[in-house]
């Protein structure tokens, strides 16, 4: 080992390995640390009580039923577009994942406005419900339902990817033996897919558990209150007098987490198939006359969960109060330019979010095709690093952002050593978070790309002469750079306008787009929620639409929706 720190791969190694140690490690250890400091006994009193529990309660409920709904909806996308002959494949998948990338608290906050009495939407068209009734998403329903509807994108997304890689010869020998689409769905596609569709359950279960803007907007009127709420609810109620009981819920947020994922993964392997020969051609089943029918059903699904939300936030936009029936004397702009001219804050967020997202991409990009090099690395102690960073930053992922907010207040809210610099409350502390909370989404499409490169590239630099650095820049970087782009920009989507790691870390002077949205929405002022809301749908559109042009000469699967 110390062969290998001395040598030319020594210098950026340890400093590699030290920053992710710092992001990724150590907040999260003092959480553990501060969780356990005062004995069991607190721990206990904490988790034993009862509003603790009524939210643990609810969590597991909700993550349980709308992960079951994501998985339905999902698989049944997939496999209608990875299997059969519906047209427009590629216009669909784009439209079925534009929800996976709109915030969940501006889905909510859609939905709020699509289906409530005073929806401008339905008033407009005579179809809303009577003034002062009870708004039908208020309700334990409404939250597992948007829940699920929010999560079915990463369902469909994962079951596509392994239908594209599953070897045809068994699908194909069912055919010839006279097995009907259905027979050969049940008895060989399905089972085929078990460890795929175990895992997508899995995950859209933890994106549940740990998602706050749709139990906050939705749960919160309807007193169903998840764990990650009440977290929010009492840090910011009582401010950081009450980090270690903050610190006890949030450990039972993330070790409910990690249980599931490990769950997944001893299910997943209990199930694993071995299949033999490379991805060929996904099957094209005929529809024949139920073609139409089909990709009109797919059409109205997406038309049920994105225009349809999605018409009504730019509705309630357009009115001058809430509740205002949308018309041609009542229809108005200046909510957008409320937003986009005149609040002071609104542009604060803006320029906050757009700064933030832009260092997360570049620095995690960067620091993605350093771990990548390192996971594909031929030295077995190399490789080895590399992959433990990259399981630190897979563990990250899989726990709830409020959770690494509450780690990253109790490892930073006391000045830096030796510089006496206070990252709290600062906007470098939230994007710190963001370095922690997004790295795996930067490393995957980076690490796919240097697997596949072959190593003699490297080698035959190496023996002429050329030393690490040069052979990155002249050799490894040109050829991963589309991918490692791709990985910045969904980083640049994900952070731009997130909700849940912010909801914390933020402060006067230091809003995001997330925390002014979900603030304004909180406070009564929906037609300027609307109006920040609108607008970051279609800067998150209009980057999705930048990915996929940039996306058509990269390989298949760095862009998600061009698999």
């Amino acid at each position: 080992m110390r062969g290998l720190l001395r040598g030319a791969e020594g210098v950026p190694l340890v400093a590699l390995s030290c920053l992710c140690l710092l992001l990724l490690a150590y907040p999260l250890g003092l959480l553990v640390k501060v969780g356990l400091g005062d004995g069991l006994d607190p721990v206990l009193d904490t988790l034993t009580s009862g509003p603790v529990m009524r939210a643990l309660k609810n969590s597991v409920e909700s993550a349980l039923l709308s992960a079951a709904l994501a998985l339905v909806g999902g698989t049944l996308a997939a496999l209608v577009l990875g299997l059969t002959d519906v047209r427009r494949k590629g216009a669909f998948t784009f439209l079925l994942l534009v929800p996976m990338m709109i915030p969940p608290h501006v889905t909510a906050i859609a939905w709020i406005q699509a289906l409530g009495p005073s929806s401008p939407l339905l008033q407009s068209l005579g179809l809303a419900p009577p003034l002062g009734s009870t708004h039908p998403l208020y309700s334990r329903e409404g939250v597992i339902l948007l829940l699920g509807i929010q999560h079915a994108p990463l369902v469909f997304l994962l079951v596509l990817a392994a239908l594209r890689s599953l070897p045809r010869e068994m699908s194909d020998a069912a055919r010839v033996s006279g097995a009907g689409p259905a027979r050969m769905l049940r008895r060989v596609i399905l089972p085929l897919l078990a460890p795929t569709l175990i895992a997508g359950y899995a995950l859209a279960m933890v994106s549940a558990l740990g998602n706050f803007g749709i139990p906050a907007l939705l749960g919160i009127p309807a007193r169903y209150t998840t764990l990650p709420v009440l977290i929010w609810q009492r840090l910011a109620s009582f401010g950081p007098s009450v980090l270690s009981d903050m610190a006890v819920i949030a450990m039972l947020v993330a070790l409910v987490a990690i249980a599931a994922v490990v769950l997944q993964m001893w299910l997943a392997s209990r199930r694993r198939n071995a299949l033999i020969g490379p991805p060929q051609p996904p099957l094209d089943i005929r529809l024949g006359r139920a073609r139409p029918w089909v990709e009109a059903a797919m059409a109205l699904a997406i038309l049920a969960t994105l225009v349809l939300p999605m018409t009504a936030l730019v509705t309630s936009a357009l009115v001058p109060t809430y509740g205002v029936s949308l018309s041609a004397a009542t229809i108005t702009l200046d909510n957008f330019a409320e937003i986009l001219l005149r609040q002071s804050a609104t542009l604060r967020a803006f320029a906050n979010s757009t700064l933030i997202a832009a260092l997360s991409a570049v620095t995690l990009a960067a620091m993605a095709v350093l771990v990548a090099r390192y996971v594909a690395a031929r030295d077995r102690r190399l490789r080895r690093i590399g992959k433990g960073i990259a399981m630190l930053g897979e563990m990250t992922y899989a726990i709830p952002g409020l959770v690494i907010s509450v780690a990253f207040i109790l490892a930073f809210i006391r000045p830096l050593p030796i510089l006496g610099l206070s990252l709290y409350n600062t906007l470098w502390i939230i994007l710190l978070a963001y370095l922690c909370a997004f790295f795996s989404v930067a490393l995957k499409p980076v690490s796919s790309a240097y697997l596949q490169l072959d190593p003699a590239l490297d080698e035959a630099a190496q023996v002429s002469g050329a030393g690490v650095a040069r052979r990155m820049l002249r050799i490894s970087l040109p050829l991963i750079a589309p991918a490692a782009a791709s990985g910045a920009i969904l980083v640049f989507l994900t952070a731009y306008n997130e909700v849940t790691v912010s909801a914390l870390l933020w402060s006067s002077g230091h809003e995001t787009i997330g925390t002014t949205i979900f603030n304004y929405e909180d406070g009564g002022y929906t037609t300027l929620a609307s109006a920040m809301a609108a607008v970051t749908v279609v800067v998150t559109v209009l980057l999705m639409a930048l990915l996929d042009r940039f996306g058509r000469g990269l390989p298949a699967g760095v862009v998600p929706w061009r698999i």
